[in-house]
């Protein structure tokens, strides 16, 4: 071969690579990755697996129809129990072995803090996480989205309810025993404090563990009317179930981490309780995206949608909504630009979740027991 027709075979392998290069590189920027890590195990499995389902019906739909921008939507999932040191073996595995361009839907405020660190240093979005801790409302330290009320929104609509409404004066709380139980009790002991009370007893318990006998104890002996309940579905309905059982009848109250439909399934015992909740009931709700989630659950064939499924569902709407007006590939101060926009601008998400009198504060729900 001269060296004439050398060249130029050589030049159009070069061009095609180049090309083929190019068409592979565009064909990897067409999906956007998402990293979730949750429980799908352990004794508060039932919140993680629900968020999930919500999350991923929407974005199946969204897929199915040609995706955002013409990108897939890939949600990673891990399973992490509700534990810390398993939510950072995930989220380090999801950054730098996944190369997601967020963490999304993450579950828990323990998990979340013990993350923390990681993500101060590499900036990955951390968006939607299940959790109205303080340090991811308040000056957080990291580049963090919330669609949640906070917990002190939360904790001050319970405790109006059990002060104002009931007349409470003698409040105790349980407390799971961790980061997730100390920032809801700061946040309750604030509250109380606003109507020159304190709590009577205030009594423990370990996180995962249904270990409530002691605190049982406690509460029951200190002649408490009204306990402000932390901590998820199944010690929560062992504790009100045991007490009752006792003859200790207390007005309750919980945040919605609990997972209200998880908690009211497992009480057997006439009880009255009230849990705040950040998102509608979708069944009982006229909004549009309140229909449209249960159009889709039925597409999805979840034959019981509730309030979990309808806030994944929300979580991964929002998110396509804020891609949609980004470009891709997707840089991370467009999403989190355009995230604040949708939250703040669409009417039809605004309205499910921001205050009308005051566009300052969230709009807390109830669910009662």
């Amino acid at each position: 071969m001269s060296n004439i027709y050398l060249k130029s075979y050589l030049s159009t392998l070069l061009l095609l690579f180049l090309f083929m290069s190019n068409f592979i590189y565009a064909e990897e920027k067409q999906v956007i990755k998402l990293g979730m890590s949750t429980a799908l195990s352990g004794p508060a499995k039932q919140i993680g697996e629900q968020l999930y389902q919500g999350s991923n019906a929407y974005f199946n739909k969204i897929n199915n129809n040609g995706g955002i921008n013409g990108a897939r939507v890939e949600l990673l999932v891990a399973d992490d129990g509700y534990e810390p040191k398993r939510a950072v073996s995930n989220t380090r595995h999801f950054i730098y072995q996944d190369k997601v361009d967020a963490l999304f839907g993450a579950m828990g405020t323990p998990t979340s803090h013990a993350i923390t660190p990681i993500l101060e240093r590499v900036k990955t979005p951390y968006l939607m996480p299940y959790s109205g801790a303080d340090f991811l409302h308040h000056q957080p330290t990291i580049n963090v989205f919330n669609i949640r009320a906070s917990y002190y929104d939360e904790v001050r609509e319970q405790i109006k309810y059990l002060v104002e409404e009931l007349k409470h004066s003698k409040i105790g709380f349980l407390i799971q025993a961790d980061e997730f139980g100390h920032v809801v009790e700061s946040a309750l002991i604030k509250s109380l404090a606003s109507y020159n009370l304190k709590p009577i007893q205030v009594a423990r318990y370990r996180r995962n563990s249904n270990d409530i006998d002691s605190a049982l104890k406690q509460l029951k002996s200190s002649n408490v009317t009204a306990i402000a309940l932390v901590g998820t579905y199944k010690p929560l309905a062992e504790f009100i179930n045991k007490a009752y059982q006792l003859n200790f009848s207390p007005d309750y109250t919980s945040v919605s981490f609990v997972s209200s439909q998880d908690l009211f399934d497992r009480i057997k015992q006439p009880s009255k309780l009230m849990v705040t909740e950040v998102v509608p009931n979708p069944k009982e709700c006229d909004a549009y995206w309140c229909r449209e989630f249960i159009k889709d659950m039925l597409l999805a064939k979840i034959d019981e949608p509730n309030r979990l499924h309808f806030e994944g569902y929300l979580n991964a709407m929002v998110f396509s909504s804020a891609v949609k007006r980004c470009s891709l590939p997707l840089q991370r101060r467009c999403l989190i630009l355009q995230l604040n926009r949708v939250f703040r601008e669409d009417k039809k998400v605004n309205s499910l979740f921001v205050n009308k009198t005051d566009q300052n504060k969230r709009i807390i729900y109830r669910s009662v027991f």
